[in-house]
């Protein structure tokens, strides 16, 4: 594929990973809060639109991984470096991490950037088996 479908197909998972993120954090909040999960002050409306931004924020620099001259150590700490960075930004700017306890934000920030190499962790397996299926394959067809 060329780098502009790359480029949209990344953001594009990057903001539907963000957008299912948020409706299963959304419906745990709102069982544990026994229905009385609401939004007000457009909070709704700023949460979606943090998680349009938090999907470009980790869209954007997986674009990195395309570089062939950089090691896979400088890539992940740029891509997720960016990714963090923006998501905890976001967090703070638009209502997810809104506790005025210190330890509790702290966990919550910890608990996102864990989620979000968790997330990073499946898609490099992802890739991996798909390249080394591609690669059995290319020499299986070399044998023949």
């Amino acid at each position: 594929m060329n780098k502009q479908k790359d480029l949209i197909r990344s953001i594009l998972i990057s903001i539907a990973v963000s957008f299912s993120i948020f409706c299963i954090v959304g419906v745990i909040h709102d069982i544990t809060g026994h229905g009385n999960f609401s939004l007000g002050n457009y909070g709704f409306t700023k949460m979606v639109a943090g998680c349009v931004i938090v999907g470009l924020g980790f869209g954007i620099p997986s674009m990195i991984y395309n570089n062939e001259n950089l090691p896979m150590a400088i890539k992940v700490i740029v891509h997720m470096g960016i990714g963090c960075v923006v998501n905890t930004i976001v967090a703070y700017s638009v209502g997810w991490v809104g506790t005025p306890h210190i330890g509790r934000a702290v966990l919550i920030v910890i608990m996102q950037i864990a989620i979000a190499f968790l997330i990073w962790l499946c898609f490099m397996c992802f890739y991996r088996n798909e390249a080394h299926r591609m690669n059995e394959r290319l020499n299986s067809m070399k044998k023949q």
